[in-house]
């Protein structure tokens, strides 16, 4: 079953790409664990949660509530690990990371299209993500390339100033430029 959004206006950058967003969800600051929900079109297959910017809408909101709808949860969005291309759908898409902190028992895609979610171990997750949407392989490996306890070049008052980045975009984003910067 195909998820259809009548009102839905798809927006698109200066060079021709759709604007996305989305979110990587972990469960705590190991980030060992992602949660994926079941793609609308294959609900066999497991996908990243995210979804088109709508107009006037910020990429960071559109990422939150892409994952309340799809994948029923809320959370505490954290650093942004960049903007991911994909070429053969003319598709690009920011990727932030949120801490889950609550899951509801029922939420707007289970009750229309029988989504499903679950938690998944990274290698689990790569496995999964490489059977229908290879691309998002690219944002669990930036998940753990940009995590300063997998990675010691990275310094971990870096990490919490990026957090404290993040979630002041989400509450004063018309006011900060850095949002827009690669919209």
């Amino acid at each position: 079953m195909v998820k259809e959004k009548p009102n839905s206006i798809r927006i698109y950058d200066s060079e021709g790409y759709r604007r996305r967003a989305a979110c990587i969800c972990v469960k705590n600051d190991l980030e060992d664990e992602v949660l994926l929900v079941t793609s609308s079109r294959r609900p066999d297959s497991w996908i990243v949660p995210g979804g088109g910017v709508e107009p006037e809408e910020e990429p960071a909101v559109t990422a939150l509530r892409e994952v309340r709808e799809e994948a029923g949860v809320l959370g505490q969005l954290g650093r942004c690990l960049g903007i991911f291309e994909n070429v053969e759908h003319k598709h690009r898409t920011q990727v932030w990371v949120m801490r889950v902190t609550e899951e509801l028992p029922e939420w707007e895609d289970s009750r229309t299209i029988g989504r499903k979610r679950k938690w998944f171990s990274i290698p689990e997750a790569l496995l999964q993500l490489a059977q229908h949407k290879p691309v998002q392989r690219s944002y669990i490996h930036s998940l753990h390339n940009t995590n300063p306890r997998h990675n010691p070049n990275i310094s971990p008052s870096h990490h919490s100033h990026t957090t404290v980045t993040s979630i002041q975009l989400m509450n004063n984003s018309s006011n900060n430029p850095h949002l827009n910067k690669h919209s």
